[in-house]
């Protein structure tokens, strides 16, 4: 009965994909969700490089690239069903691993919905697709780092999500209020994993410096920030870690390969995400090798990575 009630996990999650599909067909059948970005029509290049289709898929590839992030959470669930020893919070169904393969999964029908309908609602889920993943890392860090519980975890969480929505539906990705929650938290990512890897409590305080670092790899420079800190007002957030965090870590990681490999396939696919434009070198908007499709793919296959790395942890040993 226990290995039915674990396969379980991985039925459900297989069906909840599958019913994504049939309900898309059957409302895009029907004319409900399909529509065309402002500006644009059928025969247009859209703003990720591929031609606007008639069909129900207005971005082919770039829709169905996203299927990546569904196998790998399928994955992620059925190797997590089928464990019976917990080593960490990463292995086994555990309430951090249910979550994370949840997400990943999410992420698929989050941008599928965006490159698929191109309504304003399929944008407004992809971008909370992402942002339900990019903040469990940084969330669990804090966690550990923070001795928090389950329930404070799951509850900010919750509320970081439930805001975002909100404020993101009215006023779009930066929330009226000039904030660009996933590329912040990508920084707060690395913040508080060096925190976990290098506690201290003098780097505490340093730790914040990092997200100049981060910002910098994504093209904003301390000199764009300083000549203009009422928009860049978010670099107060990267020292919430050391804000957060009160003691050290009593676990463990191996950060080679997996935490290394996941943030450079994640590097490359942003340097290729950045050739999907109209116009760049590299678009050609009736090719089946769309870069944005690429980009979903290799992000897909970071998720894979970093899940591998959380997997690593162990407590330390006294």
């Amino acid at each position: 009965m226990n290995i039915l009630k674990k396969q379980n996990s991985f039925f459900i999650a297989v069906i909840c994909s599958v019913s994504f599909f049939l309900v898309y067909f059957i409302l895009a059948k029907l004319g409900l969700i399909i529509t065309l970005e402002p500006n644009l029509s059928v025969g247009d290049v859209s703003r990720w490089c591929e031609r606007v289709s008639s069909s129900i898929f207005r971005e082919p590839i770039n829709a169905f690239s996203n299927v990546g992030f569904m196998i790998t959470g399928l994955i992620m669930f059925w190797i997590l069903s089928n464990e019976d020893k917990k080593t960490n919070d990463f292995t086994g169904l555990t309430n951090i691993s249910i979550l994370y393969a949840s997400v990943v999964i999410f992420l698929g029908p989050g941008s599928f919905l965006m490159h698929g309908t191109h309504s304003y609602w399929g944008q407004w889920i992809d971008n909370v697709s992402m942002v339900t993943y990019i903040i469990v890392p940084w969330l669990y860090n804090l966690k550990e780092l923070g001795n928090w519980s389950f329930k404070r975890f799951i509850t900010t969480y919750t509320l970081i999500v439930l805001i975002f929505s909100l404020l993101s539906w009215f006023f779009g990705t930066n929330m009226g209020i000039n904030l660009d929650l996933f590329g912040v938290s990508i920084a707060l990512w690395i913040i508080s994993e060096f925190l976990y890897k290098f506690w201290g409590k003098i780097n505490k305080w340093y730790s914040g410096f990092i997200g100049f670092l981060v910002a910098s790899i994504f093209g904003i420079f301390p000199t764009d920030i300083f000549s203009d800190l009422v928009n860049y007002w978010w670099i107060v957030l990267f020292w919430l870690p050391a804000l957060l965090s009160n003691s050290a870590p009593t676990k463990t990681r191996i950060y080679s390969p997996w935490f290394f490999l996941g943030m450079t396939s994640y590097l490359v696919a942003f340097v290729i995400w950045l050739q999907g434009y109209p116009d760049t070198k590299f678009c050609n908007p009736d090719s089946f090798i769309q870069p944005h499709g690429i980009w979903h793919l290799l992000t897909a296959f970071a998720t894979w990575c970093f899940f591998k790395f959380y997997r690593t942890e162990k407590i330390i040993e006294k």
